[in-house]
């Protein structure tokens, strides 16, 4: 028996060969420079920042060379698959903008041609493709036990050899003869496929990453595993095929993939292929304790996408925070383009950060002020409302009562060439305006020496007019301000301090305690003209019920 027939004993049921895929997945009808690449995340239904970012650079760097961004499962390794895990990870990515030009629209459907586009419907490919290995001599079964294994290891150690694992002499069914290897197979006895490797561990190769730049990585000498005992490849052979297949032109991940560059880098080569290009990112990092680690799943809640859900962050705030990571030049051309979209930036792998860049929280929580503070009052009660109809319904009862009151609230001090910056997320909402709803503000003073109830007595009594326009309330304040010694003019008072209380602002602040029960606020003569009379002299006679 020859390895060609031991090749046909182990796929009896391929239909195909190598050449018939390669035809079938041509190349892409693509402008010069386009570039096709790919997410490929397991069924989790889990997306954490780190994936979020990978694939936010993936499009971005796909849509703007007129490329092709497509979506890929991979979940051969069944243990990991949770129920509706694809459509999990495609509704949560689409909240980010992160949509798929090919690939799974559902557990059951997808677009483009060049799929399946989930690894489990492509079986009969890779066994294709493992077929032609066997039937060059270029892979072979493997009956290895874990025990074997564990004792090869152990030698390995004893005989302190610089790479442990399944490589070289050690390599105990490298050469077996293809009769025994059927004889074995026909008899029911477990085994994996391995690559033959050509390797030599004493030899290094060099590659250029995209980003990283020129990479010095030793070959690969492990005849590693293509295919496991249950028949699925694993994901370095899976990946290879693929991305010939589908015509990926750059696989853009995370720099812990560095480490297989030389297996698949050795894959490619076997079949005689043309590797993509590989752009290695760093991952994300945080400062805690004055150290520096990988931001974690585990240890850290502003890693889950769900937590951005849960406080209500625009999914525009993190991806413009996702871009200022991405290329170190775009936060200052967004500074000076505060209208542009990111769509707008030519971003380029060699601006892309060598090292991980440090994930902070505080910063993302700046973008998003900035980005909130645009957003016309009506928008953001139109994307408000349903966050805070889920989370804090007993609010969204009052906020949603009576919306133009709510929208004349969140308006105080925004529609204006310097908005106020104080909502980040829509979590922040009730905190910035709970005040201007009466069923909230239950005598909640806490200082009574901020107010002279005397001076307020007079100003009710005798110059408050809710009618008032904002010109004659502040001059009427003005007016009223030296009556009680304070002075009418600022400048006034610095000139000769001693000859005042203070100036006409500390009435102002009376006020703003008044109806706030704060001492910094908006705009007070929106929020009083918003409350008005009724409102305004009804939390004056409940604080004065209050301070005695």
């Amino acid at each position: 028996m020859d390895y060609a027939q031991l090749a046909q004993l182990m796929f009896p049921h391929t239909e195909h060969d190598v050449d018939y895929y390669l035809n079938k997945y041509g190349p892409r009808d693509l402008p010069e420079g386009a570039i096709v690449t790919r997410y490929a995340p397991s069924p989790t239904g889990f997306i954490h920042m780190g994936a979020l970012y990978a694939s936010f650079v993936s499009r971005t760097f796909a849509k703007q060379t007129g490329g092709v961004f497509y979506l890929r499962i991979e979940d051969t390794d069944t243990k990991r698959t949770v129920d509706n895990g694809i459509q999990l990870i495609i509704d949560d990515l689409k909240k980010f903008g992160v949509v798929f030009d090919e690939g799974p629209v559902s557990q059951t459907e997808a677009v483009g041609d060049y799929g399946p586009y989930i690894q489990t419907q492509r079986k009969e490919i890779y066994d294709t493709f493992v077929k032609h290995l066997v039937a060059q001599g270029k892979a072979y079964p493997c009956f290895c036990t874990p025990e074997e294994l564990e004792a090869i290891r152990a030698q390995q150690e004893r005989e302190k050899e610089p790479i442990i694992g399944y490589w070289g002499k050690y390599a105990k069914y490298r050469e077996l003869d293809p009769a025994e290897a059927a004889r074995r197979i026909e008899s029911g006895e477990p085994y994996v496929v391995r690559l033959k490797s050509f390797g030599d561990p004493t030899r290094k190769e060099t590659f250029r990453d995209e980003i990283k730049g020129k990479l010095t990585v030793p070959e690969n000498c492990l005849d590693i595993v293509i295919m496991k005992g249950d028949g699925f490849p694993t994901y370095h052979f899976a990946h290879f095929v693929d991305d010939t297949l589908m015509r990926t032109t750059h696989v853009i991940r995370g720099d812990e993939w560095i480490a297989s560059l030389p297996i698949h880098l050795q894959l490619f080569r076997t079949f005689g292929f043309q590797p993509p290009k590989y752009a290695h990112i760093a991952p994300l990092m945080k400062t805690e304790d004055g150290s520096t680690r990988k931001l974690s799943k585990r240890k850290d809640p502003e890693c889950a996408i769900s937590y951005y859900f849960e406080i209500g962050m625009p999914t525009e705030s993190i991806l413009l925070y996702l871009a200022t990571i991405c290329n170190s030049d775009f936060e200052d051309w967004f500074m000076k383009n505060p209208g542009a979209k990111i769509e707008d930036f030519t971003f380029r792998f060699n601006h892309i950060g060598k090292a991980g860049a440090i994930y902070d929280l505080a910063k993302l929580y700046n973008i998003s002020k900035g980005f909130v503070s645009r957003m016309k009052a009506q928008e953001l009660y139109d994307r408000s409302a349903p966050f805070l109809k889920e989370y804090d319904p007993a609010f969204y009862e009052l906020y949603s009562r009576d919306e133009a009151y709510s929208v004349a609230a969140l308006n105080i001090d925004r529609e204006k060439p310097k908005p106020r910056k104080d909502i980040a997320v829509y979590g922040d909402i009730k905190a910035q305006i709970w005040y201007l709803y009466d069923e909230l503000f239950h005598t909640p003073w806490q200082d009574n020496s901020i107010i002279d109830t005397a001076i307020l007595s007079d100003y009710f009594a005798n110059v408050y007019d809710p009618a008032d326009d904002s010109a004659a309330w502040m001059e009427k304040v003005k007016a009223f301000a030296p009556k009680h010694g304070y002075a009418a003019d600022v400048k006034e008072y610095k000139k000769n301090p001693d000859q005042y209380r203070g100036h006409f602002g500390a009435i102002c602040g009376m006020l703003r305690y008044l109806v706030t029960s704060q001492t910094n606020s908006p705009d007070l003569y929106s929020i009083l003209h918003l409350l008005g009379g009724q409102r305004v002299l009804a939390r004056w006679n409940a604080y004065q019920e209050w301070a005695k």
